[in-house]
């Protein structure tokens, strides 16, 4: 979301590297970050206090022996964007028994799918979650939650042909204590516009059932207009915190920047994608370095022990080791690399100094020749899958017409991955001598050298697998 706005303020901040901060460069690099926030469509409010603290802080920055000055303008803006988007990671509430969150927001935003995700989210923290399905004006919207009910293998309570949202609510609560379920997740209606009957009967809900959280779902693609939004809500039910969905799209961000600082309330979760486990808490000070391009290595790793099976992981590790790494596992590895996100996403979370339009092409290109693969290996026998070496030429014309490519496409797909498998049955063996000789004197330090060597060498294989 934040490329076009990380891409403007890194090429500004560069422009000061190596150049003592003076009053004229500041200005400059201050009209230019006022500039790239307004394009970003950044509240006129929040940028005009954006620039003034900026101006302040650097103003009062004395210039540090040996530390270059676009480094401490960095840090300058980081500290900034971190206050901007709420200083520090806000806790959903789970007080009560059962516990209430209300799901809030107009048609569109995404607060049936989030109520969804909201569920995956928190029986993968222990909670038994149950939907409840309050809006009873749009068609098919009970049926929408049932639905992805079924996917997520969550329990929906409803009440067919029921009108009174305050007897739905009462009667999910009784139905929680009943069944131990510990959270409900009210998904309210939501209207194409905000009016009073609407803010009337969540009003109604509010005042009578007390939900912990108030959360607002709001679309990040939206812009300026979720700012209003956002305020509209809060003067009338008093927010606990909002959703930001499509945090993943092509907008330019500025109601993520603009949201807290206009309504005072925290961004509490955010949406990373369409499937349903791409729901995430929600930290200024990550948000704040990925929007400056310095990536976001914890959240990477956090996904990543999310996504990746530990005992999977250990059985290609022994896989590995014997050489018996086949097409099968490759499948398992791209179907886990699929649930991690794009690989554009996991670009940017790096924090590799890689352009928008090349990040794309990597991310499009990577995907495309995965599926490929997919399609490649597809059209092998299973025996073939399980054993790679039984590949022949007489076998590789028969899987060459099967999914559609010519010989010598094959043949750089066995080659590659004929690679790959002597690539990694490498490092595990590098591992292993490792493991054995961690107790030798000074082993540990070569290691670790020989280990970065090895990566790198690992990197430029990887970049050649196509």
């Amino acid at each position: 979301m934040f490329d076009s706005l990380s891409e403007k303020l890194r090429e500004i901040i560069s422009k000061t590297r190596g150049k003592e901060l003076t009053q004229d460069n500041m200005q400059e690099a201050l009209r230019e970050i006022r500039r790239a926030l307004l394009d970003a469509d950044v509240n006129l409010r929040v940028v005009k206090a954006f620039i003034a603290s900026i101006k302040d802080k650097a103003e009062g920055e004395k210039v540090l022996e040996g530390v270059d000055p676009s480094q401490q303008l960095i840090k300058i803006v980081h500290d900034e964007l971190v206050n901007l988007l709420g200083t520090e990671q806000k806790p959903l509430d789970f007080s009560g028994s059962p516990n209430l969150i209300m799901m809030l927001g107009l048609q569109g935003s995404g607060k049936t799918t989030s109520s969804a995700k909201l569920a995956v989210k928190l029986k993968k923290e222990g909670k038994k979650p149950l939907l409840v399905a309050c809006d009873v004006y749009r068609p098919a919207a009970i049926t929408q939650l049932q639905t992805l009910g079924k996917e997520i293998e969550n329990e929906v309570f409803t009440i067919p042909d029921c009108k009174d949202i305050q007897q739905i609510v009462r009667g999910a609560i009784d139905y929680a204590n009943q069944n131990g379920f510990n959270t409900l997740i009210l998904d309210t209606a939501g209207r194409l516009q905000i009016d009073t009957d609407m803010m009337a009967e969540l009003l109604l809900i509010d005042r009578i059932f007390h939900p912990a959280e108030k959360l607002l779902v709001i679309d990040a693609m939206t812009g300026q207009e979720a700012v209003n939004v956002a305020e509209n809500f809060d003067a009338q039910l008093g927010l606990t915190g909002l959703v930001l969905t499509k945090l993943d799209g092509d907008s330019r961000g500025g109601a993520a920047l603009s949201i807290v600082y206009c309504t005072g309330k925290p961004i509490k979760l955010t949406g990373t994608g369409e499937k349903l486990n791409a729901l995430e808490d929600f930290y200024p000070e990550r948000m704040a370095t990925r929007i400056l391009g310095m990536g976001d290595i914890v959240s990477l790793v956090e996904r990543a022990q999310e996504v990746f099976d530990e005992k999977q992981a250990r059985e290609l590790e022994e896989k590995m080791s014997k050489n018996n790494f086949s097409y099968n596992d490759f499948l398992k590895m791209q179907k886990q690399m699929q649930a991690f996100g794009s690989m554009g996403n996991m670009l940017g979370m790096l924090g590799l100094n890689i352009g928008k339009d090349d990040r794309d092409k990597i991310s499009h290109e990577g995907e495309k020749q995965l599926k490929k693969m997919e399609v490649f290996i597809s059209s092998m026998t299973p025996e073939e899958r399980a054993n790679p070496d039984l590949i022949n030429t007489s076998r590789k014309k028969r899987i060459a017409k099967g999914c559609g490519m010519d010989l010598a496409e094959i043949n750089t797909y066995i080659k590659q991955f004929d690679a790959m498998r002597a690539m990694m049955k490498g490092m595990t063996d590098m591992k292993s001598m490792f493991g054995k000789m961690g107790a030798m004197p000074n082993m540990n330090a070569l290691g670790g050298k020989m280990g970065k060597h090895a990566i790198n060498k690992a990197m430029k294989m990887m970049r050649r697998f196509k």
